[in-house]
């Protein structure tokens, strides 16, 4: 039963390159799917023994689990593009999932914080000059100043950012390479932190990562959250922060300043333009904001 599964998720790795977390999701989702339709464990499970009674049962959980829209439209696809691949390598005869249409969500804008919000959290001042806060500075400093996402921050290795040049190395979805500028305070703050936080933290020279922490581990996604949320009730920022919305102002405040989509879309390492496209509609209500303050009628 979960045969298939490892051996779907690892097609996708050759194939796609999807990410690790990416892949968890389709691990996640399929595994669900599988305990749905064999609640059993029932060895004797086949997935040609799948049948449209099962797969609309599955879909009649999906509605009664109350999932939202776009949980509900990541489980549809996920189930749509294995049973395909169940088809493509002759384990099924059908693909029962092909006529089932995912449900459409309206488009959800990404959020952002305000370039005042950034600065309190930019310029905090670590408590009793807790080494924890002090990396926690660097670490905001730099997703915001790269636009990074945060399982690329926490994949950092020293040797990614150049502190001559003034950039940073990141490996980001489908394993694709791209090199950010960083502005020079976020060059000064790295700076900093390796040569005076980071050996503090350090257990081990074997250890390349260059978040660590106090146990001298490489940090996790879950712990920069945590410590991200932490840092903005302090600051007064919305308890509600994510790491992403560091990527989503990186982009906005960028498009905000005049650069070209082209110029965001390779910064944020978007495959596709259409996706970066997402950020015109924060600045065009920036705009009409703007406009609405300034012009005399409006």
């Amino acid at each position: 039963m979960f045969t298939e599964i490892d051996t779907f998720v690892n097609h996708l790795v050759v194939e796609r390159g999807l990410s690790a977390h990416t892949m968890a999701a389709y691990r996640n989702d399929l595994s669900a799917l599988a305990k749905f339709l064999s609640p059993k464990d029932n060895p004797r499970f086949s997935w040609g023994g799948v049948d449209e009674r099962g797969i609309r049962s599955f879909l009649d959980d999906l509605d009664k689990r109350g999932y939202s829209l776009s949980t509900k439209s990541r489980k549809i696809a996920s189930a749509k593009s294995f049973f395909n691949f169940l088809k493509t390598e002759g384990i099924v005869q059908n693909n029962l999932m092909q006529e089932v249409r995912q449900p459409r969500s309206g488009q959800v804008l990404p959020k952002a914080l305000s370039i005042e919000e950034v600065d309190l959290l930019l310029n905090f001042k670590a408590e009793n000059n807790s080494t924890e806060d002090l990396r926690d500075g660097v670490m905001v400093e730099l997703m915001y100043a790269a636009g990074l996402r945060v399982s690329e921050l926490v994949g950092l290795n020293i040797r990614d950012v150049d502190l001559d040049i003034g950039n940073v190395r990141t490996i980001g979805k489908g394993y694709k390479e791209r090199i950010i500028p960083i502005y020079e305070t976020a060059v000064e703050s790295i700076s900093e932190y390796i040569a005076l936080i980071r050996p503090i933290h350090s257990q081990s020279q074997k250890e390349e990562a260059l978040f660590l922490n106090r146990r001298g581990c490489r940090l996790t996604r879950q712990a920069v959250w945590l410590r991200l949320r932490k840092l903005a009730i302090k600051v007064g920022v919305s308890s509600k922060i994510t790491p992403h919305m560091l990527r989503h102002s990186f982009a906005t405040h960028l498009l905000h300043g005049g650069a070209s989509l082209r110029h965001v879309q390779e910064l944020l390492g978007h495959s596709n333009i259409a996706t970066t496209q997402i950020y015109t509609h924060l600045t065009d209500k920036h705009i009409r904001n703007e406009y609405a303050k300034a012009h005399p009628r409006a």
